[in-house]
């Protein structure tokens, strides 16, 4: 993943140094020119990124391939840390960051949003026999980890504030470490969106359980491009629908989530 990363990192420089041309203000009109989308995400992100010896899958691969054939053109996939993916989203090292991204008030004043593509609900992963954990309210005084920059660990942290004990938050580069910790008993839980955790619990239903109901506000996934690009965005829209009126979106759905969800078809105005 390492040497992925690297290399995914290694060729958006590439693009950004010697295809600076392609990435002119009509990003829709030079995407369509050179026959390719270039596309950016962290493949650490089951069930919609995932490396798998190398190979992309997920729900997004899925999705963006299908978006990608209703537009004409190729797509390019990119791994880059999540940390830097929306900073390279700004410094037009790609088109779109199909990493799923939450909804949020402060993000709508710098980026534009698909429409949802997942639900985002926050909840909480525990280690399937805890028994001290059996609503969101009992992780008062306990350590739960989760993704550093993400809208899951800011929720987490403003859920946390409001408990009658301290909850002691630990921050990780990706949720795959944050994982391994609760396995391992170094952390009580981990937060990340709720068709997340569901994917995480269902491949190992012997280590990990869902706590439910979701803490969060009811929050959506979706993909992410710059302001000036709309356009772009408006394509990727009317291709999105698309998927969900021929029943692609409830293919993928059922095959990455084990269960379909009905999406809304304009963006959201945010809740948090």
């Amino acid at each position: 993943m390492l040497r992925s990363g690297l290399a995914g990192a290694a060729t958006a420089g590439i693009l950004l140094d010697g295809r600076r041309d392609a990435f002119a203000d009509d990003t829709l009109a030079e995407v369509k020119k050179r026959g390719e989308l270039v596309i950016a995400t962290e493949m650490q992100f089951a069930p919609f990124d995932m490396s798998d010896n190398g190979t992309y899958k997920g729900l997004d691969r899925d999705l963006i391939d299908a978006v990608g054939k209703a537009l004409g053109v190729k797509v390019k996939y990119l791994d880059l840390p999540w940390t830097s993916i929306l900073p390279g989203l700004e410094a037009k090292k790609f088109d779109l960051c199909v990493a799923p991204v939450t909804i949020t008030k402060e993000r709508m004043k710098r980026y534009l949003f698909t429409v949802p593509i997942a639900d985002a609900t926050a909840a909480l992963l525990k280690r399937a026999k805890d028994a001290s954990i059996k609503k969101p309210e009992d992780i008062a005084g306990k350590t739960v980890g989760g993704q550093k920059g993400t809208a899951q660990l800011a929720q987490l942290k403003a859920f946390a504030a409001k408990l009658p004990k301290p909850v002691e938050i630990k921050e990780y580069v990706d949720n795959n470490q944050s994982y391994a910790d609760l396995a391992a008993g170094r952390i009580d839980a981990s937060v990340n969106s709720f068709p997340n955790l569901a994917y995480a619990a269902a491949q190992r239903s012997d280590t990990f359980a869902v706590v439910t109901p979701p803490f969060g506000q009811p929050t959506y996934f979706s993909w992410v491009g710059r302001m000036s690009d709309k356009t772009l965005i408006d394509a990727i829209n009317v291709a999105i629908i698309k998927t969900e009126s021929d029943g692609t979106m409830e293919k993928i759905q059922k095959q990455w989530l084990g269960q379909t969800m009905s999406l809304p078809k304009t963006v959201p105005e945010p809740t948090i």
